[in-house]
């Protein structure tokens, strides 16, 4: 056995014999699940250094090529804690992934034991997969479970016990002697799961993780009475979060039941609270896995949260065996919002003024509360939603620019047509008061100023603010975006590229000659932010005092996805703005 398996069997291997034995004593073992919370490099790194709970922290699925995933909507929350999900595995393909992973190990060694998730369809593609990630994962999880991958991937797999022993068989042939230990992850939409579990082990699997996924289903809107998710499946999503937690119980038991007690197992599905954790541990896990509960805590909790979980576990671990009192779990369930987060809000479109050819703004029904770094998302049901800056909150009012299926769409919408609203989502931007301040923006980033200008202009900070855009068209109405709005906050500037992308960034050297009582704050394209905190620098601004509008893509807006992280920060809950002194020391790949 080697030394990467004896790190992981030491860790899981009867760990819940020695919970329910001496639960004062051992602490239950968390870990992260694959596609929610730790999807990144960066989030791995951060789960390792900032969450000392987690003790397994897991990959999204990786497979051999990269994988774009489904259109969004890919999550969708059907009552508070209760999502459904149809990422479609989404992922950037081995090359770039393993070459990621293997940078973060050699740059600093793992407290947490490092489980590499790993799909195909194939076992030969498993093969490629594992031989390339053996040298950096504690464990590599075959998925044989996800419910909404393509023909022959995940649930395809896993529902089949000839097929799923087969495959670990031939696995562990060709890789004898594989330096990370092979955990093959179950769907639990079988009749008999242990004795696919039974299997798999006997063909030469290390451990195990379940549950996956429960599903799929469709899951409808109630509010547009449509499919929400968006994917070749008919809009149908795997079940996750709290109203999979009996199954998952169902499950971990009878998989505990059929293998015995000494194989390592991974238990996860609906886990929210301490007597969650707990529980799954009575019911045979070694380590119980925290998926969708994360989506349900802001992310500054997270550390508090998982501490309160393993704190109960053991107050709850005791009390039957009376070492102690039962546990409340008001602690872990005092930081789960008790809202439904991803609600849909119908409103009807009652404007839209065309500024070019490409670029319109939509003044929809209704209000909002918008803070600058704040945004929301728009859905059209069957075609797909995206997050876009609020550009003012009365009335609620939307800058969009043509760029693919999803704007195209909504350039087809007529007045009094339906577009649905969910959020806002991020955080207001903290930020000290200075006496003046730069506002400089590229393109359709001007959405993201009035709210910003309107907070400067309640601090009493003097403004400049400076707009470019790529046209120099004349627009409908003969004024730049939003140009009355900021205008009334400040000196105003519109400035046209003609010809020369960024042109707006020769006009802000006459603001930045005296920087000393200056604050700047920038949006754009990341390389356009990039090149104006630069100069930002250069003319003597401090970096605490250079903000960017970070607006990465997102495909849930709670926290689960990841894929908006800056640094060890995801945008969806600290905002997106954020201080270059800050990029600079977490993220200095966005700012090269």
């Amino acid at each position: 056995m080697s030394e990467y398996e004896h790190v992981a069997f030491r860790m899981l291997q009867g760990r819940h014999i020695r919970c329910l034995e001496d639960p004062v004593s051992t602490e239950p073992l968390l870990a992260t699940v694959s596609g929610v919370a730790s999807t990144k490099t960066s989030l791995v790194r951060y789960f390792d250094r900032q969450i000392p709970s987690i003790g397994v922290i897991t990959t999204k699925s990786y497979q051999v090529v990269p994988n774009p995933g489904n259109r969004e909507p890919v999550i969708c929350e059907v009552a508070p804690g209760d999502f459904g999900n149809s990422v479609g595995l989404k992922n950037p393909g081995v090359e770039v992934a393993s070459e990621e992973l293997e940078a973060m190990r050699a740059s600093a060694p793992m407290r947490a034991l490092l489980n590499v998730s790993v799909s195909a369809s194939n076992p030969e593609d498993f093969i490629t997969l594992i031989r390339r990630f053996e040298s950096v994962a504690d464990i590599i999880e075959l998925n044989f479970s996800c419910p909404h991958a393509s023909a022959g991937f995940g649930s395809s797999i896993g529902c089949d016990i000839g097929i799923a022993s087969a495959y670990v068989a031939e696995i562990k042939r060709a890789i004898p002697r594989c330096r990370s230990a092979i955990f093959v992850k179950l769907t639990p939409n079988v009749d008999n799961i242990g004795e696919i579990a039974r299997a798999v082990v006997e063909a030469g699997a290390d451990g195990l993780v379940a549950i996956n996924t429960v599903g799929p289903v469709i899951h409808v809107d109630p509010v547009s009475k449509t499919p929400i998710l968006q994917n070749k499946l008919g809009g149908k999503g795997g079940c996750s979060g709290r109203w999979i937690n009996g199954r998952a119980l169902e499950c971990v038991r009878e998989i505990r039941a059929f293998v015995g007690p000494s194989v390592p197992l991974i238990g996860m599905g609906g886990v929210s609270t301490g007597s969650d954790v707990a529980a799954m541990i009575r019911a045979g896990a070694d380590a119980v896995g925290i998926g969708s509960a994360f989506g349900t805590v802001h992310q500054r909790f997270w550390r508090d949260y998982t501490d309160a979980l393993v704190r109960e576990a053991v107050e709850d671990l005791s009390s039957v065996l009376g070492a102690g009192t039962p546990a409340s779990g008001r602690l872990s369930a005092s930081f789960i919002t008790d809202i439904r987060q991803m609600e849909y809000r119908a409103h009807t479109i009652e404007r839209i003024l065309f500024h070019t050819s490409d670029i319109a703004v939509f003044t929809l029904s209704g209000t909002s509360d918008c803070q600058a770094g704040q945004f929301a998302f728009l859905w059209l049901p069957e075609v797909g939603e995206k997050p876009f800056s609020v550009a003012e909150n009365d009335p609620l009012t939307f800058v969009i620019k043509k760029r693919g299926a999803f704007t195209e769409a909504m350039f087809l919408l007529h007045e009094g047509d339906t577009v649905y609203v969910r959020g806002l989502y991020g955080a207001k931007i903290e930020q000290d008061p200075t006496p003046r301040a730069l506002l400089l923006a590229g393109g359709t980033g001007v959405a993201v100023l009035p709210a910003l200008a309107k907070q400067l202009a309640e601090q009493n900070t003097e403004m400049d603010i400076l707009v470019g855009s790529s046209s120099s068209d004349p627009t409908a109405d003969g004024k730049a975006l939003l140009e009355d709005v900021l205008s009334s906050y400040g000196r105003f500037s519109a400035v046209a590229d003609d010809g020369k992308p960024g042109r707006v960034l020769d006009r802000i050297d006459a603001v930045l000659s005296e920087p000393g009582d200056l604050a700047c704050y920038v949006v754009g394209p990341e390389k356009f932010m990039a090149i104006a905190a630069k100069r930002m620098l250069a003319a003597g601004v401090p970096p605490y005092r250079i903000y960017l509008s970070m607006e990465r893509n997102t495909l849930c807006g709670i926290g689960m996805c990841g894929e908006c992280v800056c640094g060890d920060r995801l945008a969806c809950q600290w905002g997106t703005f954020m201080r270059y002194d800050y990029l600079l020391a977490e993220a200095p790949e966005l700012i090269c």
